[in-house]
């Protein structure tokens, strides 16, 4: 699929940060590492590490070459050049360039994904000036077996369980009829009543 048929928007152009001006973004440097999270009322260059949340409503987010998030975005504008594992919320533009990569949710106006870049993930499109409303998600990560973060994914888990989401297997006969399903790419959690 080329480009041009994801979208018609604008390319952004790549901020590098420069001293001595106010409207320069902000910047986070390959040697910095962030666990957190960023707010503020200015752009942000990201060419180290952040890990968390990163909400900068009304501003522009540039992942750099070297940048790697692991977190969730909220921002107007979102540029990924580098590593970003977390949903991205711009209320403008998400552009992912060839030698990006997104793993999460993108929820957008409008999105622009080069060729040669990695996207996985669903999308969103809204209408354009559509209010978002930052997501209260968690930044993706490992969590420790009995962890506070551990725990709500369990629950999580529960709950799309009970509505039907997903399938709960009770035996290994039911993860072999499973696994022919899950091959061709239709969705269902394995989830054993063993790990409880």
């Amino acid at each position: 699929m080329q480009q041009s048929e994801l979208s018609s928007a604008p390319k952004i152009p790549i901020e590098q940060p420069r001293a001595g001006s106010s409207t320069d973004p902000a910047a986070i440097g390959r040697s910095l590492v962030i666990k957190g999270e960023v707010t503020g009322s200015e752009s942000l260059f990201i060419d180290g590490k952040v890990e968390g949340a990163i909400n900068l409503p009304g501003n522009r987010v540039t992942i750099g070459r070297n940048g790697i998030v692991c977190a969730n975005i909220f921002a107007r504008e979102i540029l990924v050049l580098g590593n970003v594992q977390g949903n991205c919320q711009a209320t403008e533009l998400i552009d992912i360039r060839s030698e990006g990569s997104l793993t999460g949710d993108a929820i957008t106006a409008r999105i622009s994904i080069e060729d040669g870049a990695i996207f996985r993930g669903g999308i969103d499109i809204r209408k354009l000036g559509e209010s978002l409303v930052p997501s209260n998600l968690k930044a993706p990560g490992i969590a420790k077996v009995g962890s506070p973060l551990a725990d709500a994914y369990d629950a999580q888990a529960e709950t799309e369980i009970a509505e039907g989401q997903y399938e709960m297997l009770d035996d290994e006969a039911d993860l072999h009829d499973l696994l022919p399903r899950w091959r061709s790419g239709t969705p269902a959690l394995a989830h054993s009543r063993s790990a409880r």
